[in-house]
């Protein structure tokens, strides 16, 4: 006979889900607790997503927990998905994309974050750089501007196992070709070294990274049994206004890299009534004392643009009780 669990053994699945589905390494899917939902990542369309969906309804389905895939492809945790819920979803989120997009959020990049305005203070050169892929076991990447620089003139490091730091940088890696070995958990630089210490171990690897890096990953490496090389395949240069930059008062700006922080700073004055969000916390590091970042759940433009938004919407109900 089929078990069935009570309400309370579901509640409590829902509180352990992040540990339930850790096993998975998911990067086109996240689970969002507010919404009890796996979110999908729409920037990205491969087969890898289709992969990564079956291994999560079979899980759900193991643990006897109802879902349903709304209409932007991701699922939704014991919830019916009747006519009225469906309406309710759609009217919501036509209210919600209105008023968000009218917040005073900024990324410092051109890239695309839902809700979030840009302003690209930095740009992205490529360096071109001869390399031996034949000679290494594994490559390591911490950025998708390595993957993106280094595939615009050499695709060979799509042959070896890769090495990545976040999903973020797993999904560009993916997206393009890319043999995926391991995504870190930590998503932060030094940690990351620590992760693949075990897993290098022996191996001759190569890192490929911009012209700055903010860890001690290739030293941690090499003093511990693992060779590691570095190949420098771009740099990050600031973006040079005419005139200084001018935000609205109460403008949350999200730091992506201490390149943005430096080139923002250098293109504009910082007024006491931005908040600055850090998309990590290695980015938190190279904040100007005057400055005090809120770091994000997670190291995504997503992550960050959803932080920000709470911090408006916690504001507001504030003021208004």
């Amino acid at each position: 006979m089929k078990n069935i669990y009570s309400h309370n053994a579901i509640i409590h699945l829902m509180k352990n889900m992040q540990k339930l589905i850790e096993p998975l390494n998911l990067i086109y899917y996240e689970y969002d607790k507010e919404t009890n939902s796996f979110l999908l990542d729409q920037n990205y369309s491969n087969e890898h997503i289709f992969e990564e969906l079956i291994k999560i309804t079979y899980i759900l389905s193991k643990q006897n927990i109802n879902f349903f895939v709304d209409e932007n492809k991701s699922l939704v945790l014991n919830s019916k998905d009747t006519l009225l819920a469906k309406t309710k979803r759609i009217i919501g989120s036509v209210v919600q994309n209105l008023k968000n997009n009218s917040l005073p959020i900024y990324v410092l990049n051109d890239k695309k974050v839902k809700w979030a305005k840009n302003l690209p203070v930095i740009k992205i050169e490529t360096i071109k750089c001869d390399i031996d892929f034949s000679s290494y076991d594994a490559l390591i990447f911490t950025s998708k501007s390595a993957i993106y620089s280094l595939d615009s003139y050499n695709h060979k490091w799509k042959s070896k196992p890769l090495y990545v730091i976040a999903p973020q940088t797993a999904k560009a890696a993916s997206n393009l070709g890319g043999k995926i070995k391991f995504v870190s958990k930590e998503k932060h630089g030094n940690e990351f070294a620590e992760e693949l210490l075990p897993l290098l171990k022996n191996k001759k690897v190569l890192y490929i990274r911009g012209s700055k890096i903010v860890s001690n990953l290739v030293e941690k490496l090499n003093a511990n049994s693992v060779i590691c090389d570095e190949a420098i395949v771009y740099q990050t240069v600031c973006v040079a206004f005419k005139k200084k930059i001018v935000l609205p008062k109460k403008s949350i700006i999200i730091f992506s890299s201490p390149s943005t922080i430096e080139c923002f700073l250098k293109n504009a004055l910082w007024d006491k009534s931005y908040t600055a969000i850090s998309i990590g916390h290695t980015t938190q590091k190279y904040f100007p004392p005057y400055i005090t970042p809120i770091v994000a759940e997670t190291t995504s433009f997503d992550s960050c643009v959803k932080k920000a938004i709470e911090l408006i919407n916690s504001t507001f109900a504030h003021r208004k009780f």
